[in-house]
């Protein structure tokens, strides 16, 4: 398995081609996942690259972390694990929000 990254503030016009044929030049890229808005499908401006090895990681970091692409700076860094969601609220109990004050039927 290889090593994740994190690219961030990417002009939203850039695609997972775009990042990957860039990323290239550093190493070999295993895949490119670009972050999409849910709601509009439109790209958010950040993905995660995985490079093969550490070193080619490690080469990314130090080529493109600050590097321009379409007059915006790129932040690269190494890819932080997710945190653990709070799911409160939803359907897996949101609490009384009112409504019917009877008595529950047994």
């Amino acid at each position: 398995m290889g090593t994740k990254l994190y690219v961030g503030n990417l002009p939203f016009s850039a695609t997972e081609n775009d990042i990957a044929s860039l990323f290239e030049k550093a190493g070999k890229v295993a895949s490119v996942r670009a972050v999409m808005d849910r709601e509009t499908g439109r790209f958010k401006g950040f993905c995660f690259v995985e490079m093969e090895s550490k070193e080619d990681a490690d080469k990314a970091i130090e080529m493109f972390n600050g590097s321009e692409l379409n007059n915006r700076p790129m932040v690269v860094n190494p890819a932080r694990p997710p945190e653990p969601r709070n799911n409160r609220g939803g359907f897996n109990g949101g609490g009384n929000r009112g409504g019917d004050r009877r008595p529950p039927r047994y």
